[in-house]
């Protein structure tokens, strides 16, 4: 029998009832642009996590880009910061499956059994329980990619050596998606976030990883991944930064969101 990691925050960030959700997704995505017909697939990207009315149009704007990549990514990465348990380096479940409202997500055994062998990656499931950051992102990759295997992680108290390690062990070729889950600046009042969430996007466009936490709350997995990009040629790009305050919430206290594409170097 398989091991099943249950839904969370469905209901509560995103809808639980199956067609809700589908509905809900196919709105976003539907407004989102599709991609250039001359751009190449995105090799990795980075999205937000929070409630679908607050973020979902920004995660949409990335997660469209991906429609290129059905049936052609047999393999996601997916790395959040842990918000609900304290971890020291990165946590792994002991789980074989993620559930979703729009069905259960296998996973990676065998690259969760290479990322173990990492001295500063740990087994958790309590890690993983409640935290929302991985699950909000399984509906949108379900709807765009089709059937995939998942590789999540949580990212604690770690280096950006350690988390930009983690994502080269696994990087793999044309078949591999790496997700990074992270919201960018918290409770600042509507101009203010703004004017710190373009110096946020300014950083990742520049590969340069020396976010903190009070720019990003997945700022240890974006160093890593600024750091893996640069290694191998990835070029960035940003394709939406808004803050709760253009979606639906007030403007006195706002959370910022960014949804970025990394692309390999398109030869001359």
């Amino acid at each position: 029998m398989t091991t099943l990691r249950p839904v969370a925050v469905a209901g509560l960030f995103y809808p639980g009832e199956p067609q809700a959700l589908a509905s809900e997704l196919a709105a976003y995505l539907g407004e989102a642009n599709p991609a250039p017909a001359s751009e190449p697939p995105p090799k990795a990207i980075i999205a937000p996590h929070a409630g679908y009315i607050y973020s979902g149009p920004i995660a949409a704007s990335v997660y469209a880009r991906l429609a290129p990549l059905r049936g052609r990514i047999s393999r996601v990465v997916l790395v959040g910061p842990a918000h609900r348990v304290y971890v020291t380096g990165a946590a792994v479940p002991s789980a074989e499956a993620f559930a979703s409202p729009l069905g259960p997500v296998p996973l990676d055994l065998e690259a969760i059994a290479r990322l173990r062998e990492l001295p500063f990656v740990e087994v958790s499931d309590e890690a993983h329980a409640q935290e929302h950051c991985l699950e909000v992102h399984l509906p949108f990759l379900q709807t765009v990619l089709g059937d995939f295997r998942l590789v999540p992680v949580v990212v604690g108290d770690a280096s950006t050596e350690e988390a930009a390690k983690l994502l080269d062990t696994l990087c793999g070729g044309d078949e591999t998606l790496l997700v990074v889950s992270s919201d960018l600046s918290h409770y600042l009042p509507y101009k203010a976030a703004m004017a710190r969430d373009r110096e946020t996007a300014r950083a990742i466009l520049g590969l340069d990883a020396r976010l903190v936490g009070e720019e990003a709350c997945g700022a240890i997995p974006i160093n890593g991944l600024l750091r893996a990009a640069r290694s191998r040629g990835l070029v960035p790009e940003q394709l939406d930064l808004r803050n709760s305050g253009d979606t639906a919430g007030p403007r006195d206290r706002v959370v910022g969101y960014g949804s970025f594409a990394f692309h390999a170097r398109t030869p001359a």
